[in-house]
């Protein structure tokens, strides 16, 4: 219910608040600063996005949890939605997500909230194979054999062979 909500409020806000500001400076100023917030936002969002990919690739080669990471990479392209959608309710939400120590705050309410029922990890390395012990070595010769070719259909008819 409370998405229902949200979907009906938004659009009701951004209509309002486009009315306020364009009635205060006036049609072109308003849609020019819709446009340049989404060209600014764009540009943030590739910014902030290239840094959080940086940091989920650190945390996989460190082993560790990518959670906080990730989450950071989903708010960031939520913001960069936000940013691209016209309005200045959104472009608020949208700045607001870029900026990390909001980004924190949101995670950390989000990880109060979370249960998580169950964790585990596995390395993606190879286990170590055992080696030989230096007694139980074989010595052998090998020839390698290659198959016939053997055609994958017969001829149909039409050509000459």
């Amino acid at each position: 219910m409370w998405l229902f909500a949200l979907f009906l409020a938004v659009p009701l806000i951004e209509i309002a608040l486009f009315i306020q500001v364009g009635g205060l400076i006036g049609l072109w100023p308003t849609l020019a600063i819709v446009i340049v917030t989404a060209f600014l936002g764009t540009w943030l969002m590739r910014a902030q996005g290239a840094l959080a990919i940086g940091q989920i690739q650190s945390s996989f080669n460190d082993l560790r949890d990518p959670t906080e990471p990730l989450a950071h990479g989903a708010m960031i392209l939520f913001a960069g939605a936000l940013l691209l959608t016209p309005g200045f309710f959104t472009d608020a939400a949208g700045f607001l997500l870029l900026i990390p120590p909001v980004r924190s705050a949101v995670f950390r309410y989000l990880r109060s909230r979370v249960k998580v029922a169950h964790f585990s990890t596995h390395s993606a390395r190879p286990e170590p194979q055992p080696r030989a012990a230096p007694g139980n070595t074989i010595d052998g010769e090998y020839e390698e054999i290659t198959p016939k070719k053997q055609p994958t259909h017969t001829p149909s008819g039409w050509t000459r062979h």
